[in-house]
């Protein structure tokens, strides 16, 4: 029997597919929804049985706020959070706002059915080898390089940025060309550099790539002004 879920992400066009993917596989996807003012209430208003609350910086302050509304008020919808590889902080801001669960943004859909599962039952989704390592960081803590975000963002042009900002917008190939003022063939062009270096081989998996390592959040300081 299917989850009645809802999927809620700061990149809608993430949310969306997700949403896609599980009605596919015969779960009943009340909405998708990115993350504002008013989600918490929409969840709330929906009743899912399961919340999947997508995140980009799970360790920033206040990011888990929705899901302290949710569970104030609807205790019994579980949440599960979506995020990158988390350290320890973010794990326990997510437990700690009342959070069931948590699985990485690079899961497997089958992965993703486990963990609403798993929450639906009133019981802890999380791989044990993410607890491993949150704890394994906490107990040797080391000074981290320069994260993926930046490395990633290091390679793409100031032109090639703005590419990937509008890519994981959801623009197709002419809203790039018309909103740069380029040729559709120049645009194609700067889209299939972008997905080179990134080392992926769709937009959609480029804009996941993005928003799990929080190259749109820099990215959006980087894009040229008109």
């Amino acid at each position: 029997m299917g989850v009645r879920v809802m999927v809620v992400d700061e990149h809608r066009l993430l949310a969306e597919a997700l949403a896609s993917a599980l009605k596919l596989r015969g779960h009943r996807v009340l909405a998708a929804a990115a993350p504002a003012a008013g989600a918490a209430e929409l969840v709330i208003s929906r009743a899912p049985e399961v919340c999947l609350f997508g995140t980009a910086t799970p360790a920033d302050p206040g990011v888990f706020e929705p899901v302290v509304r949710i569970k104030r008020e609807r205790a019994q919808i579980a949440v599960v959070v979506l995020g990158p590889v988390p350290s320890p902080r973010g794990i326990a801001a997510a437990f700690a706002a009342g959070a069931s669960g948590y699985v990485r943004h690079d899961e497997r859909i089958e992965g993703v059915e486990r963990a609403l599962a798993k929450a639906r039952a009133g019981e802890v989704a999380i791989a044990p080898q993410l607890l491993q390592g949150a704890f394994a960081e906490l107990l040797n803590p080391a000074a981290q390089p320069d994260d993926e975000g930046s490395r990633l963002l290091r390679l793409l042009t100031p032109r090639e940025v703005e590419v990937l900002v509008r890519v994981a917008e959801g623009e197709d190939t002419r809203l790039i060309a018309a909103g740069m003022a380029i040729a559709p063939s120049t645009a194609r062009t700067h889209v299939q550099r972008v997905l080179m270096k990134l080392g992926v081989g769709s937009r959609l998996e480029a804009a996941a790539l993005a928003a799990r390592t929080g190259l749109l959040d820099r990215a959006g300081s980087a894009t040229p002004t008109p």
